[in-house]
């Protein structure tokens, strides 16, 4: 068996993707801090089967007594924290290759179990919801449950929407089945779908991929990108009717769910969870496309500067700043965020930067079959694992690594101040810690370049982050609103309304002066996260909380309400807790804010562009 370290050179220029026995241990995660071996998995698979059973003791008198429920909380904690990582494990296996055998079984093993799991543990919930209001604050007050407080007040939040314990094993079976679209279009599009080869702007032929698409949008030769493109979305094209009617049945599958438990809209059984008011979400929309002739004015920008007749989608990657060195190995990336990061502190610093070199949180390049992407998981106890695609001729490579370590380090503190049934903060919050990362690197590179080229390409990122993260998640969360709600009002959701729908929102979003090819209404079928409804709009909140926050530790030095964020874990929901740290988010004023920014670094690129 060949084994060979995936060089970053060969990222760029490797004639095909290697399998996965052909990468170096040393960049991979190290997985055997969970299970030392897929067969110490399959053991502790075996003690859950045998001993989540003894949970039907409790049937019938869950809340008989506040003892009791102390006994019920902390065995159902023992099963999550086991069912936790075993699911991380497998999660993590998968993700490595979702082609091999092995993974896929352990994976379908796992959550055939967790149904039944589910279904025998489902009489909790309402048993709980049942109690009168005097005899809950009792319990709550008892000494016995004062570790239980915060997730009791949180549950009971939740009585409206709980159902009978036989309608609640109902929704418990069917929970893999509701699910399923999601695991087929990981399947389709991570594995099944295959793009073929092309040539490089240097002639070099390679393989093209979900995740080697970004690379070649990054080139200077403009038919490569076009190239690219159009032989990338073809592949999609010719499954488009299969994409349409699985992202069809994951909208039906949310406002079944929703109306199930008795929410008004799928999206407010969404936004529920956090305690996240609609408004917030609207709010969001409509800053946003009150700030729209900026961007338009951006893209203008990048057409006069690139020498373009005409800008399309796939001509608003690449850097428009030329003869920029942007080849970083994976070390030395390491190196620049970890030095960016500086402001919070040695053992912040020094902790993930430990983890990324020595402790091998992180799986660094792409192999057959792995996940597009990148991601940062975890178990309670355990390493905020990395998973990446890293290519060293991908500038923004170097913001992921610091994205993915702001979510792990958000894990890390979380878990080392909060017990299991608090450490789990919601979404809303983690993206507030990873793009927290990224704005303290564009403000890194920054102070540490006098070169005015230099200084355009890092406007250009930054101005390209806010595009995407802002104005781009913006736009998905506005086509998540309304597919939802054609759902709601009986409207068909067929390939033809989702391209008429996405094609409006990108007229919307990108404007009268830009070219939009007819293949680009199939990008509503390729997003990963519309299977997880509602999520994509945090991505827009969380960076323009964190752009108020990086200013606040920049300009003050004060990490105190920084770092007490990361720690507080999901003790409070996101709204309190951002406030806490001195960010209003239930007013529009963060989102300006940072709308204004992109419009002042468009304005100074502009300058230095002219002044070439």
């Amino acid at each position: 068996m060949n084994i060979f370290s995936m060089s970053d050179e060969g990222t760029e220029a490797g004639a095909r993707i290697p399998t996965r026995d052909e990468i170096a241990a040393a960049d991979t995660w190290n997985l055997a801090v969970l299970y030392p071996s897929d067969a110490a998995w399959q053991a502790d698979f075996a003690d859950l089967q045998a001993r989540w059973t003894a949970i039907a003791g409790f049937k019938g008198r869950a809340a008989s007594s506040a003892q009791t429920l102390c006994e019920v909380m902390e065995f159902d904690k023992s099963l999550n924290l086991q069912i936790e990582r075993l699911s991380h494990y497998a999660m993590l296996r998968i993700s490595e290759d979702a082609s091999n055998a092995a993974n896929l079984k352990r994976e379908g093993q796992l959550q055939n179990l967790l149904t039944v799991i589910g279904e025998g543990c489902s009489f909790i919930l309402p048993e709980i919801q049942a109690l009168d209001d005097a005899t809950f604050e009792a319990y709550w007050a008892a000494p016995v449950l004062a570790e239980w407080q915060i997730p009791l007040r949180k549950l009971r939040r939740m009585k409206p929407h709980t159902l009978s314990a036989p309608e609640e094993r109902l929704l418990a079976l069917g929970s893999a089945a509701l699910h399923g679209h999601r695991d087929t279009f990981e399947q389709l599009t991570n594995v099944d779908m295959k793009f073929g080869t092309l040539r490089d702007d240097q002639g070099r032929e390679r393989e093209l991929s979900q995740s080697a698409f970004s690379s070649f949008l990054i080139q200077r030769e403009p038919e490569v990108r076009k190239a690219a493109f159009h032989q990338f979305y073809r592949e999609f094209s010719d499954h488009e009717y299969t994409l349409a009617s699985t992202y069809a049945h994951s909208v039906k599958a949310d406002v079944f769910a929703a109306r199930a438990r008795n929410f008004p809209s799928a999206r407010e059984a969404a936004l529920f969870h956090d305690d996240v008011p609609v408004r917030v979400y609207d709010n969001l929309i409509e800053t946003v496309r009150a700030h729209l002739p900026a961007l338009y004015r951006y893209y203008e920008l990048r057409r006069k500067t690139l020498g373009l007749a005409e800008i399309h989608h796939y001509d608003t990657y690449v850097p428009m700043v030329s003869d920029i060195d942007t080849h970083i190995p994976f070390d030395e990336a390491i190196g620049k965020v970890i030095a960016a990061l500086a402001p919070l502190g040695t053992e912040y610093c020094g902790i993930l930067e430990k983890g990324l070199r020595e402790q091998r949180w992180c799986d660094r390049y792409e192999s057959k079959g792995k996940r597009s992407g990148a991601f940062s998981s975890s178990s309670y106890g355990n390493p905020p694992f990395l998973l990446m695609n890293y290519k060293a001729d991908v500038f923004s490579d170097i913001y992921t690594l610091a994205h993915e370590g702001g979510h792990s380090m958000h894990t890390w503190y979380s878990q080392r101040n909060q017990m299991f049934q608090n450490y789990d903060y919601p979404i809303f919050l983690a993206e507030v810690a990873s793009t927290f990362n990224e704005e303290l690197v564009t403000h890194y590179l920054l102070e540490h370049t006098d070169d005015p080229k230099m200084r355009a390409y890092l406007l250009n990122r930054q101005i390209d982050d806010i595009r995407g993260t802002v104005y781009r998640q913006t736009m998905f969360a506005e086509f998540e609103k309304i597919t939802h709600a054609m759902e709601e009002a009986g409207e068909a959701l067929t390939l033809e309304s989702f391209r008429t729908v996405y094609h409006g929102l990108l007229e919307a979003y990108f404007g009268p002066g830009f070219a939009l090819d007819p293949e680009l209404d199939l990008e509503c079928l390729r997003i990963p996260h519309f299977y997880s409804a509602f999520y994509v709009y945090k991505y827009a909140t969380g960076i323009s909380a964190a752009v108020s926050l990086s200013e606040q530790v920049l300009t003050t030095g004060n990490t105190e309400p920084y770092l007490g964020f990361l720690k507080s874990g999901g003790s409070r929901y996101p709204l309190p807790t951002l406030a806490a740290a001195g960010v209003d988010m239930s007013t529009p004023a963060p989102i300006a804010k940072t709308l204004e920014l992109f419009e002042r670094r468009v304005e100074e690129l502009e300058g230095l562009l002219a002044g070439r």
